[in-house]
């Protein structure tokens, strides 16, 4: 990478394997989310959603449904487009913070109970957070290029 007076990457210069790497990871951990919360409005509903979330004992059931669901769809869609992916990152790595002591902590490590994929989507979002979304991204194309 060569660096610009300013302390920038010169985008010219950034190989591409540099630029395109954190789309890969963007589109999994993106497409995982807006698969959950496509999951909990079009097959459990909003109803169905805040009934589970009473049940693991989170305050506002339906206030937590309807947060979650927005987190994960609109987080989904933002980290698969780089739109906010930093923010995007930090509101899902939130959500698995809960998510693992509340609902699947007891289940052990493993999957189909245990916290395995949230620690996953944790530690990807959290990467998201400090990284940003890479070179590609609707972020970096709106952004003026640095010099």
């Amino acid at each position: 990478m060569v660096s610009s007076p300013a302390g920038g990457v010169n985008r010219q210069a950034e190989p591409a394997l540099v630029r395109w790497g954190l789309v890969p990871l963007r589109f999994v951990v993106g497409l995982v989310f807006l698969m959950h919360g496509g999951q909990k409005v079009f097959v459990f509903g909003l109803g169905g959603t805040a009934d589970i979330m009473g049940k693991l004992g989170l305050p506002l059931p339906m206030l937590s449904a309807a947060t979650v669901i927005a987190a994960e769809i609109l987080g989904g869609l933002g980290i698969i487009t780089g739109l906010y992916a930093r923010w995007a990152g930090l509101a899902l790595a939130i959500e698995m913070l809960v998510a693992i002591p509340v609902a699947r902590l007891h289940g052990g490590f493993f999957t189909p109970y245990g916290f395995e994929l949230e620690l996953t989507l944790l530690g990807a979002c959290l990467t998201l957070a400090a990284l940003g979304s890479g070179g590609v991204s609707i972020e970096r194309m709106w952004r003026p290029p640095r010099e």
